[in-house]
């Protein structure tokens, strides 16, 4: 673990320090870019939990259903979606989608999401003119410092644990597969967090409270992403990059909640802060 510099710093640690800093900078203005696209989470405008029953919805075209055959919508004359490059109309399948799967349709400059999520199917539109889009103003978060990026030991399971749990949504359930634990420290106290697959090969994913949510920080849960492991089975984890989810900014989000053993006895004051306390 990188210690906090203390006294006057180098000229070299000075440059390296600054180097982190625009480094870090140039992250968070990628990632502030993505959460605020066109067709991101902001843009969400409903969470449309479907039945056998079908359903007209206020902020997209057709009426919605599932069941065997998996998500069908019914277009009136006149509407019309755009799917995989092809203009449908009347009815169309969508199929049955598999969990955690999701597929974007376009409605003019909308784009309409449907998913499955906790073995649930749903619809959630996304227009660019929502309001909490188009006020967001970003998102605060500690300054970046060294001392949060620590080295870790990667420790695999026997076999990946199918791990449950709960999510911002009142009795949903997610069932991830956890290949392994991270054990690591912060200021000499052993710590550890379950870690799932992350967004690519070899990637991790943790998902984490601490002593800070709820105070700074947004109070569900925090992410934090880990590149592979080297070769000798160390990880490095960046708490400068831990982020929220997008409960944190929609209610229309079905995020996971971490697995009990991720709640940090720590305060970790680093990376993002709860945006409905900042502004």
């Amino acid at each position: 673990m990188a210690p906090r510099a203390t006294g006057t710093p180098s000229p070299a640690g000075t440059a390296d320090l600054e180097a982190f800093v625009r480094d870090w900078e140039e992250w968070h203005r990628r990632h502030e870019a993505a959460r605020a696209d066109r067709h991101g989470f902001l843009a969400i405008t409903g969470l449309h939990w479907l039945t056998e029953e079908p359903q007209r919805l206020p902020d997209a075209p057709g009426e919605w259903s599932t069941g065997p055959d998996g998500v069908v919508v019914t277009l009136a004359p006149g509407e019309e979606l755009v799917v995989d490059g092809e203009t449908v109309g009347g009815r169309y399948v969508f199929g049955v989608i598999p969990e955690r799967g999701e597929i974007k349709a376009r409605w003019g400059d909308a784009v309409i999401e449907v998913a499955r999520r906790g073995g649930n199917d749903i619809v959630r539109p996304r227009h660019p003119d929502n309001p909490v889009r188009t006020g967001y103003t970003g998102t605060p978060a500690f300054p970046p410092d060294p001392r949060w990026v620590v080295t870790g030991r990667y420790v695999p399971f026997d076999a990946p644990r199918p791990t449950t749990v709960g999510a911002v949504v009142e009795g949903l359930q997610h069932v991830y597969d956890a290949p392994a634990r991270v054990e690591f420290e912060l200021d000499g106290q052993a710590l550890s967090l379950t870690v799932f697959n992350g967004r690519t090969p070899g990637a991790l994913l943790a998902l984490f409270t601490d002593a800070t949510s709820g105070v700074t920080t947004y109070p569900a849960n925090r992410s934090l992403a880990i590149d592979p492991p080297a070769a000798d089975g160390t990880v490095v984890l960046d708490f400068n990059r831990a982020v929220n989810l997008p409960c944190a900014y929609t209610k229309f989000a079905t995020c996971p909640l971490p697995p009990p053993e991720n709640r940090l006895p720590v305060a970790i004051e680093a990376g993002e802060k709860d945006p409905r306390r900042h502004g």
